[in-house]
Order: structure tokens, then sequence, then C-alpha cells
């Protein structure tokens, strides 16, 4: 893995519900949003986020921002590669969404975000640059766009909604310093 210098751009991401579900939770879609330059989603995920708006103070559809891409995921192309997705990693709701996130990794040439660890093994073994929320945090910081003292604490404000991620905001220095994130 390469670490981002400043003025670094991020590749185009594509992010599944766990990832869009939290940041809404802790109230910052609109720190990703200004962060990101590309970022989409499949219609699959914008269903199941948009299930939980209700939770969200200041959402009524992950469809509504501007700054986010959904993805239609209606060629032949796309439906053949989603339904070997779907066998790849399983038929569970939860599944799906991740299999229409490496649909259009692959397809599209995206970079998918995930931090389901599961999901993220197959979609490497399948050959799609996978990365999780920390690494996306660790990239932004890399490219100036945030401090560490900010990722710190977005990485703490995830966990408080129940992200699973692997580190607590106060061990994430030494955690990705090991993984040379940072």
């Amino acid at each position: 893995m390469t670490t981002a210098t400043p003025g670094d751009r991020l590749p185009p991401l594509v992010a599944d519900a766990m990832v869009i579900h939290h940041f809404a939770k802790s109230d910052r879609l609109d720190v990703l949003g200004a962060s990101v330059s590309e970022l989409s989603t499949t219609h699959i995920v914008a269903d199941e986020v948009d299930k939980y708006c209700h939770l969200y103070p200041t959402l009524r559809s992950i469809r509504e921002l501007e700054w986010l891409r959904v993805l239609p995921q209606d060629t032949d192309e796309e439906l053949i590669a989603f339904e070997r997705w779907v066998n790849l990693l399983g038929a569970g709701a939860h599944d799906l969404g991740e299999a229409s996130v490496f649909t259009a990794a692959e397809i599209h040439r995206l970079v998918a975000i995930t931090d389901d660890r599961d999901a993220t093994k197959v979609g490497r073994a399948w050959g799609l640059d996978v990365h999780g929320t920390v690494w996306l945090l660790t990239r932004l910081h890399g490219m100036g766009k945030m401090t560490l003292v900010e990722i710190c604490g977005h990485v703490d404000a995830l966990r408080e909604t129940g992200m699973r991620l692997p580190c607590t905001g106060r061990e994430l220095p030494r955690w990705a310093r090991e993984r040379r994130l940072l």
C-alpha cells in the first residue's frame, strides 16, 4: 500500500452501506462529502441506508446528497457481474449491498470501501482494490485534508455509533504506522 502525499487525489470510490450509515449516524456525512472528490454507491446500498433515515436528524434520503453518485447497475454486464458477486459473497440482505458495491468496483474500476473483513478478503482474492474507513481517513490525512487529531476524532465518533473499526482514535496513529498507512 502506498501512502499519499499532500496534493494527491483519492481514486474514485464506491462505498457500502456500513460506511455511509455510520457517517450519517455520527452526523459526519458533511465531512465525508467535503473530503472526497468522487464517491459513488449503488441503488441497493441507497435503499438499505434509507431504511434508517429516521435515525439521522438532517437526512431524508442519501439520494439527496449532491456529492454522492448513485449508480443504477442496469446493464447486462453489471447484472452478470452482480450475480457472480452474490454467489461469492452470499445472498443475505447485507451481502447484496456488498455484492453491488463490488460489481461497481469491478465494472467501473472503482476502489471499494467496506469495513466487512470477510467481504474484503473475498474482494481482494478476486482482484478488487478494497479498503476500509480507516484507510480512507488516513489517506485524507496524508493529502492534507484532515489533521491527525481530526481523523482520530472521526474514528471515535464512528465507533460510538457501533461501527466496528480495527482501532480506537487513540490507537490509530500506532496502528496505522504499523501498517504503513501514516
